[in-house]
């Protein structure tokens, strides 16, 4: 007697869909991506050291919410840009080169702080700061 032997079929992985599947996901990924440059500004940050700092004087500009300006803690009768640079100078003194910083309320028009660095470039002030208020820590 002839017995017939059913044929084994033997598994196979069929990896065309897998295939698909990522290649739907690789385009997917190159079109939703987006390739743009992001600006850099190129900054050179200063060095600290451990050495013991001279105590220098400032040149204080402190500018209000209405945007009055007050050198040194003296306000000006005329806010114009010669009323305050006139101001500078004569608060700098005999320094070339005063450390200048800007106490500007958080109110303030920008076109006044504008001013008041315009004020200090002009007059050759290249140390310039902007003096900020840390804010309350938060209780929990």
């Amino acid at each position: 007697m002839k017995f017939s032997r059913k044929q084994t079929v033997e598994p196979e992985l069929n990896l065309v869909p897998l295939i698909d599947v990522l290649l739907m996901t690789l385009i997917f990924l190159v079109v939703t991506t987006s390739f743009s440059k992001e600006a850099q500004l190129r900054i050179k940050l200063p060095e600290a050291s451990t050495e013991a700092k001279t105590e220098q004087a400032f040149l204080r500009i402190t500018i209000d919410a209405h945007g009055q300006f007050f050198v040194n803690d003296k306000q000006l009768l005329k806010p114009t840009a010669d009323a305050l640079r006139n101001a500078m100078r004569q608060a700098a003194g005999n320094r070339k080169h005063p450390n200048v910083v800007i106490y500007a309320d958080g109110k303030t028009p920008h076109q006044a702080v504008i001013h008041a660095m315009d004020a200090a470039r002009r007059l050759g002030f290249t140390n310039l700061t902007f003096a900020t208020q840390q804010q309350a820590s938060r209780k929990k």
